[in-house]
């Protein structure tokens, strides 16, 4: 059985430390997550002097649901008050090439730290847990790193590291639950279930590590030893889910989606704000 995860406050966002980093690095396309479109190392035209954001409490019904389902995993004041010291990119321009550079890699990192620390709570064999521990070091190493480390990080090489461990624990972990009643072809890593009706199933141990998911419907399915890493959830009806011991999941993704007060989430995710009660 899975411990419950004790995911440390450096991997949470804090927007009060950082410097706006996510809408600035960062650019994207209008589309139906995004009102307008934005460069890349640009600030974004709602962003306010204080480097707070005008229409924060408004920002679906405006346009942006994008920005509601994003999370820094902790990057964005780990290099606004760790690397740059405080100063921001507004108070030194010249900086701001490797400020968003250092965010773009950290917070990749960072969100590797969350899943291993995941991995380390799930974990059956003493050898899949001593895996997990040598990359937390070996990631938290390069993160913990200063500029010029962090800039010339091999994430590549890293994510291939960090991705065999994962599998090697989700394979651990699934291998322990049955699903009961018929099984669908479908389900599979990397599956096209957009819209699919999967209202009620029991999907214990099914492996959907990067499957499109939008708009399916999963109310009152049953995701315990799901391996849901990388899978796009968005508009994903979750009201009556079970979600609390699925594996890989993150904030982001549970932003994305649609759930209610019903929806059971693993320990360290909250339900976010603009779900319905």
């Amino acid at each position: 059985m899975a411990r419950p995860l004790a995911t440390p406050a450096a991997l949470r966002p804090d927007c009060s430390r950082c410097f706006a980093l996510c809408c600035t690095a960062f650019g994207f396309t209008r589309s139906a997550d995004f009102a307008i479109d934005k460069p890349p190392a640009s600030p974004c035209p709602n962003l306010a002097g204080d480097f707070s954001c005008t229409i924060h409490d408004r920002l679906r019904p405006r346009g942006f649901a994008g920005c509601t389902a994003f999370d820094c995993f902790g990057a964005g004041q780990a290099v606004s008050q760790g690397l740059f010291h405080g100063s921001s990119w507004r108070d030194n321009p010249g900086s701001a090439p490797d400020m968003f550079a250092a965010f773009r890699v950290l917070r990749q990192l960072h969100e590797m730290l969350w899943h291993l620390a995941q991995a380390e709570a799930a974990a059956y064999s003493p050898d899949a847990a001593d895996e997990v521990r040598h990359l937390q070091a070996k990631v938290r190493e390069v993160a913990d790193g200063n500029l010029g480390q962090v800039l010339t990080a091999d994430v590549g090489s890293l994510h291939l590291q960090v991705g065999e461990a994962l599998r090697w624990v989700s394979e651990e972990v699934r291998a322990g639950y049955f699903a009961d009643g018929p099984q669908r072809d479908d389900l599979a890593a990397g599956a096209d279930l957009a819209g699919a009706d999967l209202r009620g199933s029991v999907l214990c141990g099914a492996d959907l590590r990067g499957a499109c998911l939008i708009a399916a419907d999963l109310r009152g399915a049953d995701l315990a030893a799901v391996d849901l890493l990388g899978s796009d959830l968005r508009d994903a009806r979750l009201d009556d889910a079970d979600l609390s011991h699925s594996l890989f999941l993150t904030q982001a993704q549970i932003a994305a989606a649609r759930g209610s007060g019903s929806t059971r989430l693993p320990g360290g995710l909250e339900p976010p704000t603009h779900w319905i009660a």
